[in-house]
């Protein structure tokens, strides 16, 4: 029952109208990401465009996004682009996890959901998408974010 009760309560958060977050964080710079990686560390995060995503193994949006995540990953990676997955969830879960569902990109562990609330991130999956100076130029569902916003960066 409580698996049912937070997959429709992710279901209901995750909607696009849902997922943006209360602070509005486009035009905000990004402080240097104090996350714990999980996989996939990236040499450098300072400088280089960046999507960084919200989200848990729970949450059946969060999964579905995955797929989509790797594709960009996998076609923006050699111009550049960082992709981070972060989730508040126990590392020994997230490892896991990725053993079912493959995550080509960069998995880190926020343990106190800081950086989530930093940014008042009400639902997930939730997605920033970051310019080379560090400023948030996107936010929302990371199902929404297309090919154009990214080249613009890169």
């Amino acid at each position: 029952m409580i698996s049912f009760l937070a997959a429709a309560f992710c279901l209901t958060l995750a909607t696009p109208a849902f997922a943006v977050s209360g602070k509005g964080n486009v035009g905000t710079v990004l402080t240097k990401i104090g996350v714990k990686y999980i996989k996939n560390k990236p040499e450098q995060t300072i400088g280089k465009p960046m999507i960084v995503e919200f989200w848990a193994t729970w949450c059946p949006p969060c999964r579905a996004s995955i797929p989509h995540l790797n594709e960009v990953y996998k076609k923006y990676k050699d111009k550049g682009l960082v992709v981070v997955g972060i989730t508040s969830e126990d590392d020994n879960l997230v490892e896991k996890f990725m053993k079912q569902v493959p995550m080509e990109y960069s998995v880190a562990q926020d343990k106190g959901d800081d950086w989530g609330k930093q940014f008042g991130i009400k639902g997930i999956p939730h997605a920033l998408l970051v310019d080379k100076t560090g400023k948030i130029v996107w936010e929302g569902h990371p199902m929404e974010l297309e090919d154009k916003d990214i080249e613009k960066l890169l």
